[in-house]
């Protein structure tokens, strides 16, 4: 899975059979990831997105859908949900192909410059361009570590929430003790049979509001609070019946359920990344220099919260720029007898075009 530099370990032209043939292949589908389709696409290169997610979105969809971000320019707020939708509008001219629910596995360069890039799922490419816009990794939830409950994954046991209404009128036990947690908490009560939160401490991480309101619905007894952590379930005919939650006076409830629901946050892994012979500072790739945003392998650049280099800032508009560069820096090696002109969406009658949009007239 490595990168390598040595001639005689290179990957012959004629392997990767079946591969996609690729201008560009684009590893995350965040903001970041979506801005660069679209800075490429203003040069007239199309984008292969892959991303290790089921949806496109990255940290903004998997971590805060609803909730504000202020610093987007010229925006004066929006979700992270409505950023990721008016990305992807913004992107529709150049009709990138998304490669959802598989992780890059193998990057290999070839005889003739390219690389040959395969994922978890299968998919093959053969690329002349990468660029790494994967955050800070591949997100993976932090499951419970309870022996031999993992064998509910998905039919009792759940990490996410893809329909809710399959939730609606079951027993539900929620765990965690952050805006995930609080959130569906707070849209199941009154749908839910019964909702009970369990958290291993008194404070918690979500917004102060959704915290009152979940109090006050104990008030009211519309829901429970248990304050501890499963250390144990029941089955009955062989389905998960109860979980067993210790607290912290050493005391174990048995608290019945028809589904668990577990949210405690999200594990970014750099995964198969720290294996394709890139340079890495801290769980972060170096870039070479701020003019094109590539990394120590030509032709594979790192854009967003996955790079660093002196003054790095992780903001979504710091990597909105690196996309701008680093779609510049990488045009000639996928047009290398093509000379690059700057242009501007507001003037060129070529970007309109481009775009799909009508050259304004101007008396």
């Amino acid at each position: 899975m490595t990168i390598s530099h040595e001639a005689g370990s290179l990957a012959p032209n004629s392997s990767f059979a079946g591969a996609i043939d690729a201008d560009a292949v684009i590893i995350g589908a965040g903001p970041v990831g979506l801005f660069q389709v679209f800075e490429l696409g203003l040069l007239e290169i199309k984008a292969h997105v892959i991303d290790s997610l089921p949806a496109v979105g990255g940290q903004c969809v998997e971590l805060y859908p609803d909730k504000p971000i202020y610093d987007i320019p010229a925006v004066p707020v929006c979700t992270g949900q409505e950023l990721t939708d008016n990305l992807l509008k913004q992107i529709e001219p150049f009709d990138p192909t998304f490669h959802l629910g598989q992780e890059v596995t193998t990057v290999q360069r070839r005889e003739d410059g390219r690389f040959n890039v395969e994922t978890s799922a299968g998919t093959r490419f053969i690329t002349k361009t990468i660029f790494i816009a994967a955050g800070v990794g591949s997100f993976q939830a932090r499951t419970i570590k309870v022996d031999g409950i993992d064998k509910f994954d998905n039919s009792q046991l759940f990490y996410r929430v893809k329909d809710p209404a399959l939730f609606e009128g079951k027993n539900l036990v929620i765990c965690g003790g952050g805006d995930s947690a609080l959130d569906w908490t707070l849209n199941f009560v009154g749908k839910a049979e019964s909702v009970v939160l369990v958290h291993r401490r008194e404070d918690f991480r979500a917004a102060p509001a959704s915290v009152a309101k979940m109090k006050q619905l104990c008030d009211e007894y519309e829901m429970q609070l248990i304050t501890g952590q499963v250390t144990g379930f029941d089955e009955r005919d062989g389905k998960l019946s109860e979980v067993k939650v210790t607290g912290a006076d050493g005391v174990t409830r048995r608290v019945p359920l028809d589904m668990l629901l577990v949210f405690f946050g999200l594990s970014p892994k750099l995964g198969p990344i720290a294996e394709w012979g890139l340079d890495i500072e801290k769980r972060q790739l170096k870039v070479v220099d701020t003019e094109k945003f590539e990394t120590n392998v030509p032709g594979i650049f790192a854009v967003g919260d996955i790079n660093t280099y002196p003054g790095k800032k992780k903001l979504i508009l710091s990597g909105f720029h690196e996309a701008a560069l680093a779609a510049f820096g990488a045009a000639p090696y996928i047009f290398p007898d093509k000379k690059i002109h700057m242009q501007y969406t507001t003037t060129s009658p070529k970007l309109h075009k481009i775009l799909g949009v009508e050259t304004p007239v101007f008396d």
